[in-house]
Order: structure tokens, then sequence, then C-alpha cells
């Protein structure tokens, strides 16, 4: 913990930064980490280390980007954030998620880590409906992490991990209330109370809209509460978090090709009767505090449920199904920070942790019309359960280089009860899931660092797959092994940016078979993904901030499973050659703050065969205004998809092409106080 009077706050506006954490000092060109909007430096610290010391691409998004946007869902913010792909499902609670490093957001496989406040917050399956628990006003950052090398997490780590991180004490007062097209109402909300020694941070978010398309009415509630008792001047904190989000909406549906062309807004009669309902609660105690001079100590024990309800009808020729997932899940972690005093051979920091979380799911499917069951199609209770630990060290031999090997190692179990059949089944053997990594930096002056790392993390199948259902052999985890090496330069004192060359190579990967009533997977084979990230950031005035960021990517199917040998040096769908996004931040005068800002992404196959037609390319402009009538009143007017182009979310059911129009042109006024 730090001191309050250490803090130090630096204004850099909308452009990259250095992100210096609360383990480095402000020369950030020492670790890869960039920072997209206001900084704040918390000087030195004897806590764990942070995020921003990953030797990796690590990025992270400051309050000043998230605060103000005008989302419906937070996934929604990562788009800001250079190589990071949204897939846009656009169907009521099941709305999208993100996804990286050439991986997918088709639910398939779901490659990264999702936590909140460092709670791990993905479902059974990997996906991320949690992410919208946290009211807007409430986070403070969000940390990506990319690639193979990060030793503190297990399941779902496969390309990486994003944190969302919400406030932890301060004193504040927000209201927010927001109007846009389509009916959007939104209401937010947030206050902080901090004497020092005891802090209590609340949060409301309340939403209504009726939807780009017919039939897309929506309405959700969050609410966040958290209490923190700092007994000995910062050097140790503990808390409680309770979160929770409730959510109803009515889904529009899929169209046709054919449709989506003729009318982008329409709903088929077909799915006149589907939506869905989603009930969300994490609640989690933590705890933090210096052992000495030298150890820091942390542990968190968390609860995580939902219960999730929803009626989908996939296309006219289909039957309505009724989609009921109910999970709960226990977990616990802790982690030793050990710094002992520097020695004649260099700087020492060893970290260690250990974890557990033992998961209870439910999973059920009805064939159903308008909403009335007919015919029960899945009916599965599994247990899942991961124990996990890792040991890193970080030495720095020289001021120049850091070096930081890292072991981790998880193992698996649980038990399947298929209740259709009233058959039990175990969980594969998959032994010791063993992880080796390694990271090093080289700052070669104040300007320039060198990066690279290597590293290997996991993947295993989904729901059923993950048991011995109709099979006598255990399976194998599929391994991900993969590499960076990168550059971060600072030329000029007005540019900084970073290029970072990568691949990931998986063994016998996996991936959940969609729509597949016993909830199994299939063998894809050898894979092979790679790719070039940039980022630059070019600030030549104190007014003018102007970013990039670009990720050309490739991901091939190197030695295909046996039973898809057609596939063989084939693209793995759905993953853009090529994702990018820029903008331009200027301030006008002290009041008066105008963005603009461009995303877009290539097209894509909608199956490993490679045999359709492209899908998925769009390019988007968004546009704001700020002005700020003090410092305690702001109004913001912000323009999406300011040009109205069409794009889409398309997907293959079976010979047919799916499709999900996105937002038309949408206005939003925001008018945001502090108190």
């Amino acid at each position: 913990m730090v001191s309050s009077k250490k803090k130090i706050v630096l204004a850099i506006g909308m452009a990259f930064g250095v992100s210096a954490s609360a383990q480095e000092p402000a020369d950030g060109s020492a670790t890869p980490a960039m920072t997209l909007g206001q900084i704040t430096v918390l000087g030195q610290a004897t806590g764990p280390l942070a995020t921003r010391n990953v030797l990796t691409s690590v990025d992270v998004l400051q309050e000043s980007r998230i605060s103000s946007q005008a989302v419906n869902h937070n996934w929604q913010l990562f788009g800001q954030m250079p190589g990071v792909m949204l897939t846009q499902y656009g169907q009521g609670t099941v709305s999208g998620k993100i996804s990286m490093r050439g991986f997918t957001g088709e639910g398939e496989i779901n490659a990264v880590k999702l936590l909140i406040d460092g709670v791990p917050s993905n479902t059974n399956d990997g996906m991320m409906p949690y992410i919208d628990l946290v009211p807007l006003l409430d986070i403070q950052s969000i940390e990506l992490v990319r690639g193979t090398n990060d030793p503190r997490y297990g399941l779902h780590n496969i390309s990486g991990n994003a944190n969302i991180v919400t406030k932890i004490g301060g004193n504040y007062r927000t209201v927010r209330a927001g109007y846009g097209s389509f009916a959007t109402r939104d209401l937010q909300a947030a206050v902080g109370i901090d004497d020092g020694s005891f802090s209590q941070n609340y949060s409301i978010a309340y939403q209504n809209t009726n939807g780009y398309r017919a039939h897309s009415d929506a309405e959700k509630l969050s609410f966040s509460g958290k209490w923190f008792y700092s007994p000995d001047a910062g050097n140790s904190r503990y808390g409680l978090i309770v979160r929770h989000h409730d959510v109803t909406a009515e889904e529009p549906g899929f169209l046709t090709r054919a449709q989506a062309r003729a009318d982008r807004d329409q709903s088929m009669p077909h799915n006149a009767t589907d939506g869905g309902t989603r009930r969300m609660s994490q609640v989690a105690l933590q705890a933090e505090t210096d052992l000495g001079n030298q150890l820091f100590w942390t542990a968190q024990l968390y609860n995580n449920d939902i219960d999730d309800r929803r009626f989908v009808t996939f296309s006219a020729g289909s039957s309505q199904q009724e989609r009921i997932v109910a999970e709960n899940h226990v977990g616990a972690s802790t982690t030793l920070t050990w710094r002992p005093a520097p020695t004649s051979a260099g700087q020492f920091t060893v970290v260690g942790g250990l974890d557990t979380e033992r998961q209870d799911n439910e999973n059920r499917r009805y064939f159903t019309a308008a909403r009335q069951r007919t015919e029960l199609n899945r009916n599965q209770q599994f247990d899942f359960n991961t124990v996990g630990g890792f040991v890193q060290a970080i030495y720095k031999p020289t001021a120049a280089l850091t070096i930081t090997p890292a072991y981790r190692v998880d193992k698996l179990s649980g038990s399947f009860t298929n209740a259709l059949n009233n058959r039990d089944s175990d969980i594969n053997d998959y032994g010791l899931i063993r992880q080796p990594k390694i990271s090093a930096v080289y700052k070669l002056d104040n300007g320039y660092s060198v990066y690279g790392n290597w590293g290997r993390t996991f993947q295993v199948g989904i729901g059923a797959a993950s048991y011995k259902v109709n099979q006598a052999n255990d399976l194998e985890p599929s391994i991900n092994t993969g590499w960076e090496t990168g550059v971060k330069f600072r030329p000029l004192q007005w540019v900084e940016g970073r290029i970072a060359l990568w691949q990931q190579y998986a063994t016998n990967e996996a991936r959940r078979k969609i729509n597949d009533p016993s909830n199994s997977s299939e063998n894809i084979g050898e894979t092979r993904r790679r790719g070039i990230d940039l980022q630059l950031n070019v600030q030549p005035t104190a007014r003018l901030g102007i970013w990039v960021g670009a990720a050309v990517q490739r991901a091939v199917i190197m030695k295909a499973d046996a039973a898809s040998i057609d596939t063989q040096g084939n693209e793995i769908d759905h993953v853009p050659h090529l994702l990018y996004n820029l903008g331009v931040d200027y301030k006008v005068t002290d009041a008066l703050r105008l963005s603009g800002s461009v995303a877009g992404q290539s097209s894509y196959y909608l199956n490993r065969q490679n045999n359709t037609d492209k899908f998925g390319q769009y390019f988007l402009v968004n546009a704001s205004a700020v002005y700020s009538f003090s410092d305690k009143l702001d109004l913001e007017l912000q323009v999406r998809n300011l040009a109205n182009r069409y794009y889409e979310y398309v997907w293959l059911n079976g010979s047919e092409t799916l499709h999900a129009p996105g937002n038309p042109r949408s206005v939003h006024l925001m008018l945001t106080g502090r108190f």
C-alpha cells in the first residue's frame, strides 16, 4: 500500500503514455507496458508486482477513456485497445465478447482470462457475462495482458488476461444522466467515502433501451459496494466487495443474407418470443499486508453465482430452445512477495502463489414453442475444480536488464452427470499441467528498450468434453507454446510506440461444437497463430494527441485432425488478417474538447474448409465533443458510426449464413456532475 502523500497525478490527455506502476519508478521505459488515458503514479511501494510489470504487450486503459463512454456493455470499452477483436452478436443478453491474438469470439475457444479486481470472472466455458457486473463509473482502469508468459493465472489464460480494476478508497461523488438513439436512457451514480482508515465505495447503474432493431428492448441494473479497512496507515488493507447485475432483454434474432440487406432493423416472426434474463452476483473478501520490510502477502476468497435463462430460435426452420445455465464458483488465492536487499549480484524479487476454484455447474436445454417446453434435450450437472500454483523470480543483474523466469502448475478434477441417461463420468486425467515461462527486457537508453518472452499455457475441453464421456482413455490438454519479441521506443518526448512480433503454436486444439445437444467439442489439430502488433502515440502539443494501433495476424491449421484432414493448411474461421484503430483528441479551449476515432477489421471465412464467402469487414468512425461548464459539470455529445456504415456479425449454421446487423448511426447526450 502507498501513502496518499506519495500520489502524483500526471495528465497526458488521450495519448498512450508511460505506465508507471506502484512497483516501478516513473521511468516506464523499463517495461513494455503502455497506457491510454490519464496516468496516476503512486510512487514506490512494497506491494505485489503489478500487471504493468509483466514483460509482454500490456495495455492499460485509464478512467479518462472509460467513464465518458456511451456503451451498452462493458466489453465495448475494449474497442479502444489495439489488437482486440470485438465479436458483436447483438442478441439480447448474449451481446458480444472480446478476443485477441488470433483467437475468435465465437464461443468455441474462449482464450482470455477475465478478472474483476483480481477475482476470476469467467463462466465454466470461459465466456464473459460477468464483465457487465461493474457499473461504468466504478471502473478505475482496464489492464490487458497479451501472450503466454504471465504465470499468475491458469485456466482460460490461453492468449492472455484482462483485469477490470475498480475504485477502492477516495472521496468523490459523481452522477451521470444520458439519453440517446433508440430511446436509450442511462443513469449512473458513484460515491467514495474515505477517512484514511476506513473506505466505502458505492456505485449503481440503470439502463433502458428500445434497441436499434425491432424486438430488442433491454433493461438492466448493476450495483457495487466495497468496504475496506486499513488499520496501520496504509500498510495493510482488508475488505469486502459485493456486486450484483440483473438484465432482461428481448432478442431480435438472426437474419438471412437477403433479409439483412433488405432491412437491417427488422426481426422475423419466429423470433417474437425470444429473449432472456440474467442474474449475476459476486462476493469477495480480500486482504493484503506488509510482513516486515521485505515480505508482502495477499489473499482472497470469492463466490461467483450466475443464473442465465434464454429463449432462442436461430432460423425459421429450427425449433425454439430454452437454455438454462446455473453456476456457482467458489475460489481462493494467495500470493507472497519477497524483496530482499540488493546484493553485489543484483536485485532480486521472488513471488509465489496458490489458487483454487470449485465449480458447481448445471446446464439444461429444452425444445420449446412460444416459451412452452415440449422436450428436454440436455440435462447436465458437472463439478469442475482447479488447483494451481506458480513461482516467479525477477532478477535485475544491472539497472538496464531484467530477467523473469517463472513456472506454473495446474491440476484439474471433477465429475460429470448426464441426467438424461443417468450416466456419470470422471474428468480426464490431465495430470500436472506444467507451464514454464521466461521473459526479459533490456533498456538500451532512456528512449528505447527491447524485450522478449517465451511461455506455455493450456486449454482443455469445454463442458462435457472435459470428461470421459463415451471414451475409455484420458485426453491430454492442448498446450500453447508462445513467444513474443518487441521494441518499445520513445525517440522524442512527444513520440512513443511499441512494435511486437508474436506466435502461438497449439497441440491437439479442441473447440466446442456450437449448438451441440451433448455440449461436446471437436478436435482441430495443431494450430499456429502469429502476427505483428504496432502501437504509436504522437502528442506534438499539450492540446493535440494522436494514436494508432494495428494488428496483422494469421491463424492456420498446421496439422489437421484425421476426421477433418481437408482443413490442413487452411485458415481458422472468423480470424481477420487486420485489426486497426486510430484516434485524435484536440483540446480547442480549456472548456471544449473534441475527439474522433476510427476502428476497423478485414474480412474472414466462416468455416475451416474456407469454402464460404468472406464476411466481417468494417470501417467505423466515432466522434465526440465535451464542454465543461466548470470543473464539476460536463456535457458530452457522442456520435457512433458517424457515416452510418453497414456492418454485421455472421456465422454459418450448417449451409446457411446467419446475419446480425450492427448498430447504425447513434447519437448520445450525457450530463456528468461531480460534487
